[in-house]
């Protein structure tokens, strides 16, 4: 049985890795560098937190990981409340992908909000569409972004079960298909948005806009 909301908050939680060397988007270091791929992996950052700050969602809660007292994440906090904005800041917790979204979606259904989850990775994630998201969780228990390879760049949820995150094999193509279907095994409604795209490989880096300042640090095929 549906058990849908009615006007409840909405938070946002993105969820991020530290862009350091050797450390973020390693998939593209062999066609940016190290640093290049660092580079890009906090420009990927920055957009996703302004596209979900200018939602004015309830809460904006950026999850990171490895470790949330990192001066850089001090960094993102001033500067979004140079504009106004307080930003959550919280440590993911141990576990693969599943168990941490699991252990912070249930943190916020708990206390009777919705939730958007969330990376980085995904350009075409944008304000327009999360407030899309957010807007359909009033009436609907799920909502889901697919992307192309076959993840989802964002679930929305009204309601936990651990079936949705226990079991997943992550980073594969059945990813969406799997969580829809463990939703339909659930009784739970669902609203697909536009199937968009990850930055995950050195071949999406020609999707990129102009927006993004990665020219310097392109290395020519070999």
């Amino acid at each position: 049985m549906n058990c849908l909301s009615t006007h409840k908050p909405v938070t946002v939680i993105i969820f991020a890795k530290a862009p350091e060397p050797g450390f973020a988007k390693t998939r593209l270091i062999p066609a940016l560098g190290e640093e290049g791929a660092a580079e890009l992996a906090k420009q990927l950052l920055n957009k996703a937190v302004d596209q979900a700050i200018t939602t004015r969602l309830d809460v904006i809660e950026l999850c990171v990981t490895p470790d949330q007292h990192d001066p850089f994440w001090l960094g993102v906090i001033n500067e979004t409340a140079k504009l106004g904005v307080t930003l959550a800041l919280t440590q993911q917790t141990n576990g693969n992908l599943g168990e941490r979204m699991s252990a912070a979606a249930k943190r916020h259904i708990d206390q009777g909000r919705a939730v958007l989850l969330m990376g980085t990775d995904c350009p075409p994630l944008t304000t327009e569409r999360l407030l899309a998201a957010a807007s359909v969780l009033q009436d609907h228990d799920a909502a889901m972004y697919p992307v192309e390879d076959g993840g989802y760049s964002l679930l929305g949820l009204n309601q936990w079960d651990p079936s949705l995150f226990i079991e997943i094999p992550w980073s594969t193509d059945v990813v969406a298909d799997m969580t829809i279907q463990r939703l339909a095994t659930l009784g739970w409604s669902c609203w697909q948005g536009d199937r968009l795209w990850d930055l995950d490989e050195p071949a999406d880096l020609s999707r990129l806009t102009p927006d993004f300042q990665i020219d310097t640090f392109l290395r020519s095929p070999s």
